[in-house]
């Protein structure tokens, strides 16, 4: 690929997605764009960029998607999780008790595995629970993903990659090769297509938001400029999650690291903000 097609595509995720491609990463860019070439009938990379840059859409969205669909596993670093059902969920359970509904998000949510982690854990607390409304949103700027996740089906690979035993036999059904999870948690979970770099006002407000190995891939504006909307859309008691080399230090004054809670945030009272 020329020099002037690999800017003119790195240009293009970082307007479509955030993301940022970096030269070392031609690589990455022949493994994943390659067989969308191919698909086409196209022989190299630049024979594709070419196509995009006639500003076909379809292609367009194809190749954004390509490029940004990163792995998931069910309970994907453990710590976020147990900091869930041991901090953040009890915390919810006392100041919810009122209005009894609690909404968590799930963004950049791929084939599902963290939204549908966050189900199975709801799941053990179904007693607590009991007459609460539980919405959990999964979004992924990828339609072929969220399709994905919407069926609940997964490999034996999958369902080995972090999955304890007892938690697969008890919310899955065995279908040929494959695992499908049941029709309880994924009435639970509702997958929406939406793209991180977009206004988060038609979501609505978020008790926890789980935003992880995400931000690592924009750039310092765009990681930024993401914070500030997830504040937004957060009450003063809410949680965000981040990955393990995720900060918000340098990038905003809105919110701060909870003590020993590894990858857990949450928001600083505007009067306080303004002071810091």
């Amino acid at each position: 690929m020329s020099p002037s097609d690999f800017q003119f595509l790195a240009d293009l995720l970082k307007t479509r997605s955030g993301l940022i491609l970096s030269a070392d990463k031609g690589y990455l860019v022949e493994s994943r764009l390659l067989p969308i070439a191919r698909k086409r009938g196209l022989n190299t990379l630049d024979a594709l960029v070419a196509v995009l840059r006639r500003k076909d859409e379809a292609a367009v969205r194809e190749v954004v998607e390509a490029m940004t669909t990163n792995e998931s596993f069910f309970f994907r670093d453990n710590t976020p999780f147990d900091i869930f059902k041991s901090h953040v969920l009890p915390h919810l359970l006392a100041a919810r008790a009122a209005s009894k509904r609690i909404r968590i998000w799930s963004a950049a949510a791929s084939t599902g595995q963290e939204a549908y982690s966050l189900a199975m854990l709801l799941a053990e607390q179904k007693a607590a629970l009991a007459g609460w409304r539980i919405e959990i949103v999964g979004t992924d700027l990828s339609a072929d993903v969220l399709a994905r996740a919407r069926a609940g089906l997964y490999t034996q690979f999958e369902v080995q990659r972090g999955l304890p035993i007892q938690m697969l036999v008890k919310h899955f059904k065995k279908e040929g090769d494959q695992w499908r999870i049941s029709p309880e948690l994924r009435d639970v979970v509702q997958f929406r297509e939406f793209n991180l770099l977009d206004n988060f006002s038609g979501l609505g407000r978020f008790d926890i938001v789980f935003c992880r190995n995400v931000l690592i891939y924009f750039d310092q504006t765009t990681k930024a400029a993401v914070l500030e909307r997830l504040v937004k859309i957060m009450p003063e008691d809410g949680s965000l999650f981040l990955g393990a080399a995720e900060t918000v230090l340098g990038l905003t004054n809105r919110l701060r690291p909870v003590k020993d809670r590894r990858g857990l945030y949450e928001p600083v009272p505007v009067a306080q903000a303004m002071l810091a």
